[in-house]
């Protein structure tokens, strides 16, 4: 089933053991991290963590993340990042905390040819705003987190398909789906129209289950509830 898909798969995460693994496999063709990710993985060392990935990963693009508040700061930041490789894309948030658009530092550094992935959106309006800051002859991603927008009730697609439409002219302009919730997800995405998503390992493991019988899936749910009850000594009766 993944072989029909037409959407690139980003590995999402901070784990140096688990991205390897990952590529590895030969499924992805990218790779995401972001500041929460990282810190539930304990890294300590940025920069360290970034070489090393990248070290290990040449041929793929890879997104590394901005920390600062101050615009300027995070241009300076930016900078530095794109040092790191040639494979490498700047995360830059769409706003900083206080809702102010990062836009004037995404043109500037596109503007030099600098990737970005402007991270963090989740409307139309900041789609469109993003696209008038880009330069087209620059590769560069848009992230919308689609399941945090599907958290709020609201469904992510048409956003999404919409955000596709508005960049049909411009191929150095990806879309990304992100904030993967379930493996079914790829398929929304692929439908969607979108160029990418980015799935946590965590999910990536669970399309072992593409394709897998409804009915040898249920019975193998009914033998681990089963296993499960006996390990624990339960009785009833």
């Amino acid at each position: 089933m993944l072989e029909n898909l037409k959407i690139k798969i980003f590995a999402d995460g901070a784990d140096l053991e688990g991205m390897v693994q990952e590529y590895n496999k030969g499924i992805v063709s990218g790779f995401t991290t972001n500041p929460s990710l990282m810190k539930k993985a304990g890294i300590k060392d940025y920069k360290k963590f970034a070489k090393e990935v990248l070290k290990a990963i040449k041929d793929m693009p890879v997104s590394f993340e901005v920390f600062s508040d101050n615009i300027d700061d995070m241009e300076k930041e930016a900078r530095e990042i794109s040092t790191w490789g040639d494979n490498v894309y700047i995360k830059i948030p769409v706003t900083n905390t206080k809702g102010n658009f990062t836009g004037e530092i995404i043109k500037k550094l596109s503007d030099e040819g600098i990737k970005v992935n402007v991270t963090a959106v989740f409307t139309i309006e900041q789609v469109k705003e993003i696209i008038k800051a880009l330069n087209p002859k620059t590769p560069s991603i848009i992230s919308i987190f689609a399941g945090r927008i599907a958290d709020t009730g609201v469904n992510p697609i048409n956003i999404v398909k919409e955000a596709v439409e508005l960049c049909k002219d411009k191929p150095n302009i990806e879309i990304l789906w992100a904030s993967c919730r379930e493996a079914l997800n790829v398929v929304h995405a692929d439908e969607s129209g979108c160029q990418i998503i980015t799935i946590t390992n965590d999910i990536l493991d669970k399309f072992k289950n593409f394709g897998k019988s409804l009915e040898e899936y249920s019975l193998d749910t009914v033998n681990g509830f089963y296993k499960d009850a006996i390990s624990l000594g339960y009785k009833i009766l």
